[in-house]
């Protein structure tokens, strides 16, 4: 189906009067602290505030050295969790623009590119050091109290970490917080106990054992429930519904149905970043060769419909893989042009709210390569051994240091930490969280560094590592 036949299938908007479009912006512009900042001659609208407050904030600052996919200091070229965040940011902004165009009936919903670019820009702000090693890590050593998730943590951040507020975090607007929303539903709802005994050592954990629960922590429902408050009771009812997955029948656990349009969007980004940049990454580095490329995504995609699609993916790879860098770089724009260009929106005529009513789709041959795509990077590139053992030694890390600081947290935590710990402790409110919120918003570089003061045996520079993050 074309775009603009798609187009002709969305109906008229039910809240597309001036009063209406108002009404519906001041409820999704709400702060869950109100806003109290009266800043001279401030005319910026609540998203551009909600993306200066990501982008000056000391989270986002500290994905420039974290692990994207290659290790921090393996090679200066390649990507980090900084750079493809704004690349995420840029493709976001270019699917809302396109879908601007596409769907003008829309433009009350898709009228701020900051809210995208802040979805996009803060979509990877929780996630620990050294990736998904470090993800799996925090998980099992929080296993009895909670769980631990990146996009979970990016919830926490946003809502109630970053010190922009004395509690509610960044405090930004409702809109923004339900975007970021990739599984909206609680740890609790969504954990099936399928887990193996407790492992003997450390060393001996595999991350396909215990694979993090994607969703909101039970400790910041209360956050979750604020956010969704302005939902009927049945958009809410379905937006947190969830079951099995059969798109991945080895993730045990349970999955949520549905984002938000906003969050469409991100992921979609998100998405074809990770596919296609990452795939340059590995081309530059000799990772993965011609031969590959052509088992692996042109045989697979051999029977795709769209001809255009069809074409590129057999003629592309001679650009992808040459030597003129001018050439690869034409191959890369290409692809992620296609796939930006190929998101239409499809309604969900179950939802009442409109923000839940609409999501953003790729046209299905074009899903389909994306699929392809991100398939060959995890085999090639996150699958490698020597990718792997990054990872493994990045787990290691991460669980002997949270192993420390539960031992003694009030000797061994920094005293702002500390004082937090003792807090929760106090009012039993899961210190444990407190000891995964420090070790996740560690660099890798520092949480390496910091290890090194705890078990190696050198001293020097400790007090310079006792500091908070």
């Amino acid at each position: 189906m074309s775009s603009a036949s798609n187009s002709l299938l969305l109906p008229t908007s039910a809240i597309s009067s001036p009063d209406n479009i108002k009404a519906h912006e001041n409820i999704w512009h709400q702060r869950i602290s109100g806003e109290d900042k009266q800043r001279r001659n401030d005319h910026r609208s609540p998203f551009q505030r909600d993306r200066a407050r990501i982008l000056h904030s000391a989270a986002f600052r500290r994905l420039q050295a974290k692990t994207q996919v290659l290790g921090i200091g393996m090679n200066d070229f390649y990507r980090t969790r900084l750079t493809h965040s704004l690349e995420v940011s840029q493709i976001g902004t270019g699917i809302a623009a396109q879908l601007r165009r596409k769907y003008p009936n829309l433009k009350y919903l898709l009228n701020s590119m900051s809210l995208i670019e802040s979805l996009c820009l803060a979509h990877d702000i929780g996630h620990p050091p050294f990736g998904h090693g470090g993800e799996v890590a925090l998980h099992y050593m929080m296993r009895d109290h909670g769980g631990f998730e990146g996009n979970g943590q990016t919830f926490r951040i946003l809502a109630r970490l970053e010190p922009y507020t004395p509690s509610t975090g960044m405090n930004l607007t409702r809109r923004t917080l339900l975007g970021i929303l990739k599984y909206p539903a609680p740890y609790s709802q969504l954990w099936i106990n399928t887990h193996p005994a407790p492992v003997l050592n450390h060393r001996q954990l595999k991350p396909s054992d215990w694979p993090p629960v994607k969703g909101i922590f039970d400790d910041d429902k209360p956050i979750l429930d604020w956010v969704l408050s302005c939902l009927t009771e049945n958009d809410r009812q379905l937006f947190l519904a969830s079951e099995q997955s059969l798109v991945h029948p080895d993730y045990p656990h349970l999955k949520t149905k549905f984002k938000s349009l906003d969050c469409s969007i991100m992921e979609l980004a998100d998405d074809i970043a990770y596919a296609v940049h990452d795939l340059e990454d590995a081309i530059v580095m000799g990772i993965v060769n011609p031969h590959q490329w052509q088992q692996d995504v042109v045989v697979p995609l051999q029977h795709i419909e769209d001809s255009w699609l069809k074409h590129e993916i057999h003629t592309i790879g001679a650009k992808l893989f040459s030597n003129q860098h001018h050439l690869r770089k034409d191959a890369i724009g290409t692809l992620v042009n296609a796939f930006v260009t190929a998101i239409n929106i499809q309604i969900k005529p179950e939802f009442d709210e409109h923000l839940l009513k609409y999501h953003a789709e790729l046209e299905l041959d074009f899903a389909t390569t994306l699929s392809v795509l991100k398939q060959f990077v995890f085999k090639y590139v996150i699958r490698k051994p020597e990718i792997q053992m990054l990872e493994y030694k990045g787990q290691q890390i991460v669980m002997e240091l949270f192993e420390a600081f539960a031992s003694d947290p009030k000797r061994l935590l920094p005293l702002n930490t500390g004082e937090r710990w003792l807090k929760a402790q106090q009012e039993n409110n899961n210190p444990m969280r407190v000891i995964a919120d420090y070790i996740s918003g560690m660099t890798d570089e520092f949480a390496a560094r910091l290890h090194q003061q705890l078990f190696g045996s050198k001293t020097a520079g400790i007090l310079e590592l006792n500091r908070e993050l």
